[in-house]
């Protein structure tokens, strides 16, 4: 009984791990087209997937340069977004427990979804199961979906009088907006897109996406002005 309990657990681990896999994986093509929209290469679009593997920094890069960006300024922008990786491997790190061989090539997969999925996971067998399915299963379809969607941008031509450059955006706004769940993270949402829409205008391609950085500190200082502003109440 104990040994059919433990499969099904991970035919369970397996099968969200999957869904989560296919369902992400698919938005590689709204990438391939954006890529490829932006004025990237074929090679250049697939080298960004296979090597960055990152959804919101990839969009965020080419996102830039379609708009006349610096490279650099763009690669600083999604550079800055990707930083986010290196704090979830410190917490996968202590819960995979992989042999030092392996955790080069697990650090490829430290990304939103499989941080999710692994994190989910109640003993380190599942966390292991999770995070390798979800990696395996996004990255392959993630990366062979940019390449159709690259395909597909230049057999069509200009993706923009298709309306397919606002497929990247679309996309990002559809994978964050569930993570929004308190009202500190829907306020510093909102202040960023109002910084970077405000400032589009009057700034480089490029720099509104660092500027709205700001609203994190912004909004959680007015936070802890609040919070403090209410406990002198209460003490009066």
């Amino acid at each position: 009984m104990r040994v059919g309990g433990v499969g099904k657990r991970d035919s369970a681990v397996v099968r969200d791990a999957l869904g989560v896999g296919v369902a992400v994986g698919l938005s590689g093509f709204a990438f391939g087209v954006t890529s490829a929209g932006s004025g990237l290469s074929l090679w250049q679009t697939c080298a960004l997937s296979l090597l960055v593997f990152t959804g919101a920094s990839q969009f965020a890069l080419v996102g830039a340069l379609a708009a006349g960006g610096n490279p650099f300024t763009a690669a600083a922008g999604a550079l800055f977004l990707g930083v986010r990786n290196a704090f979830y491997g410190l917490r996968l790190s202590q819960l995979l427990a992989l042999p030092r061989a392996v955790r080069p090539f697990a650090a490829q997969w430290v990304i939103d979804e499989t941080t999710a999925v692994a994190l989910a996971q109640p003993t380190r067998r599942a966390v292991r199961i999770g995070f390798a399915v979800t990696g395996l299963s996004l990255y392959v379809l993630w990366n062979l979906t940019t390449l159709l969607g690259a395909l597909g941008a230049e057999a069509i031509g200009d993706t923009g009088a298709w309306g397919l450059d606002a497929a990247g955006p679309a996309v990002f706004l559809a994978l964050l907006a569930p993570m929004l769940k308190t009202g500190v993270e829907r306020a510093v949402a909102g202040l960023a897109v109002l910084l970077g829409l405000g400032l589009l205008p009057v700034l480089p391609a490029g720099v509104p996406v660092l500027a709205a950085a700001l609203a994190a500190p912004v909004v959680l200082w007015a936070e802890g002005r609040g919070k403090a502003r209410r406990r002198g109440e209460e003490e009066r």
